[in-house]
């Protein structure tokens, strides 16, 4: 028969033991809560951090290094993969984790990423350009919108607003956009100078609402051929930053009543050259011809992370070749996209 005092004992060393182990269960409960509240937090703190680089960058209160804007960039994609597959995750618990992708009649996915997004830069009083491109290349209706999905080739028309808002020239838009929805109309003012600021205002809100392999920027004056366009694309479809076009140096002109002239001649040389009897200077950096060029994804997201930054000069095409100059961009010289000259095999052709 045990003692009074070696019972107490046992009992003594029971408590404990249960002490000890409820301190246990508490700290490994108070651990897992740390460190789910800590990848929680990791996860909060990367979308806040994308947010707060869009605010700043979109209010041009400090500029990024062009390594740090393609690092958002790729930040940026790698988040909407991220919500893609936690959106793909729910769907699937929902529905017993079975797949069910949409496809047609052929087995093939009907949702795809658009191959190219055209915007054809067009003006107030050019409707017949803008009917004469939907009868020719464009198409309207159900074969536009085959268009999109058969070959991944989304056209747009792109306009901007008039100087006197709602007046005649905004309402008889506003009326060709209702009967044809293949206009996008831009919140800036439709002027021939402001035409720079319009080609980048289009890249950005494309890349914003559309993620396509490329982008395209065409005249309203430009007869396109799709299928070689599309072909042409696809073989540089591995390229991640790539600009193609009909690359050109033209001069720079200094004389404000040449046709051609740019304010800003004395950034590229000497006022004049003793050979010229317009007053040109020297030459334009290498860019691609403004009739038509197209540029990958990649430089699209750099533009619209970069539209409150970008310079522009008094050209489309010279303002888009001076986005590029200090990237990693590969250039590629197309003759193709040589639009005053046609021939077989060509991608565009002035009319």
């Amino acid at each position: 028969m045990q003692s009074k005092g070696s019972s107490s004992m046992v009992s003594s060393m029971v408590f404990r033991t249960r002490i000890s182990s409820l301190l246990i269960s508490m700290f490994a409960t108070f651990a897992s809560f740390y460190v789910a509240g800590r990848l929680w937090q990791d996860a909060e703190n990367r979308v806040y951090l994308i947010k707060e680089l869009d605010r700043i960058t979109g209010l041009g209160q400090s500029a990024i290094s062009v390594d740090d804007t393609l690092k958002i960039i790729a930040c940026r994609e790698q988040h909407k993969k991220l919500s893609a597959l936690e959106m793909d995750l729910a769907a699937a618990r929902q529905e017993g984790f079975t797949s069910k992708t949409s496809s047609d009649t052929d087995g093939a996915v009907s949702k795809r990423r658009p191959l190219v997004v055209i915007g054809v830069l067009t003006r107030f009083g050019r409707k017949n350009n803008r009917d004469a491109i939907r009868k020719a290349w464009m198409g309207s209706g159900a074969t536009l919108k085959k268009l999109e999905n058969e070959k991944g080739i989304v056209s747009r028309f792109v306009i901007g607003r008039s100087a006197n808002r709602g007046d005649s020239l905004d309402r008889s838009i506003d009326d060709e956009y209702r009967q044809t929805n293949d206009l996008m109309i831009l919140d800036q003012v439709e002027a021939p100078g402001e035409l720079p600021k319009k080609a980048e205002m289009f890249f950005a809100l494309a890349a914003d609402r559309w993620d396509a392999e490329f982008y395209a920027k065409v005249n309203d004056d430009v007869y396109v051929n799709i299928d070689a366009l599309g072909a042409t694309l696809t073989s540089h479809i591995d390229k991640r930053r790539v600009y193609i076009g009909c690359m050109k140096s033209g001069e720079v002109f200094s004389e404000p009543s040449h046709k051609w002239y740019e304010p800003d001649w004395w950034k590229f040389g000497d006022k004049k050259s003793m050979n010229s009897s317009f007053g040109a200077s020297n030459r334009y950096f290498r860019h691609a011809s403004g009739e038509m060029y197209v540029i990958s994804g990649a430089l699209a997201k750099f533009i619209s992370i970069n539209r409150s930054l970008l310079r522009t000069y008094a050209h489309d095409d010279v303002s888009a070749g001076s986005w590029f100059l200090g990237l990693d961009v590969n250039y590629v010289d197309e003759g193709k996209f040589c639009c005053s000259s046609w021939s077989t095999g060509a991608i565009c052709s002035g009319v």
